[in-house]
């Protein structure tokens, strides 16, 4: 057995009212960590054409404590990081899972308001919350954070905005990395490739099962695994690093 020296430690996971959010939460608290579970809240309609591809509240049970904040609002930050420290102390792990996803997402259909949406809640919160992470942090032992991207990073036709998105959070990683090096703050991300989260169909999953070089589809606890990895004491030389957990597609 292995001590990932999480026990008693305080992780906020963002988006973690259902599929790998919720898997991420539940791993942490499975390591003795004291988990605070973020969920998205009401929200406006989707304008005419388009739809969202999350859900807006807790779904069953929430690991750890829940915490509502829209993080397209660019004070939900300093709130949210306010309200858990107030329950639970001092964050010591930020895993910035919350995503915006909407269709369509083509180059035909693109414009400002789809691109702010993709952008605010996949790349400027995680990077708010990274810093003002940052800037609470008052000595001992530092925090580290763990981005949520995916292999759309790389190259994915139709998904201009999440895909793109997704390429400037993992850039964000590699910078605050560097940045944040000298407080002994490590910043990492996992990078999932296709995980059945209830959105792949019988015909989708024979196909990913093809073209994944391992032959099958990954689940929320394959991606949870990886980031509780990289949240432990046996990751404690790692930063600035994109892990691609993906069973080889997209390499």
């Amino acid at each position: 057995m292995i001590d990932t020296g999480l026990a008693g430690r305080v992780v906020l996971v963002t988006g973690a009212h259902s599929g790998i959010g919720a898997a991420i939460a539940r791993a942490f608290g499975a390591e003795g960590a004291r988990v605070a579970s973020h969920y998205l809240g009401e929200q406006d309609a989707p304008p005419d054409g388009v739809q969202w591809a999350h859900s807006v509240g807790p779904v069953g049970s929430v690991e750890g404590e829940g915490f509502q904040a829209d993080l397209a609002d660019d004070e939900a930050s300093v709130r949210l990081l306010d309200r858990v420290e107030a329950r639970l102390g001092p964050v010591d792990v930020l895993v910035n899972n919350a995503a915006h996803c909407e269709t369509p997402d083509t180059i035909e259909t693109i414009n400002g308001g789809s691109l702010s949406r993709h952008y605010w809640v996949n790349a400027i919160a995680p990077a708010l919350l990274t810093a003002e992470l940052a800037r609470r942090h008052r000595g001992g032992r530092p925090p580290c954070v763990v981005n949520i991207s995916t292999d759309a990073a790389r190259a994915f036709p139709g998904q201009l905005g999440y895909g793109t998105s997704k390429a400037a959070l993992e850039a964000f990683t590699r910078a605050a990395a560097l940045d944040l090096a000298a407080s002994g703050i490590r910043v990492n991300a996992v990078a999932p490739g296709p995980v059945q989260t209830g959105w792949m169909d019988d015909e989708l999953l024979g196909e990913v099962r093809r073209i994944v070089p391992l032959g099958r589809e990954g689940t929320p606890e394959d991606i949870a695994d990886a980031v509780v990895f990289l949240a432990s004491h046996q990751a404690r030389w790692i930063t600035g690093q994109v892990v691609q957990v993906a069973g080889g597609h997209a390499l």
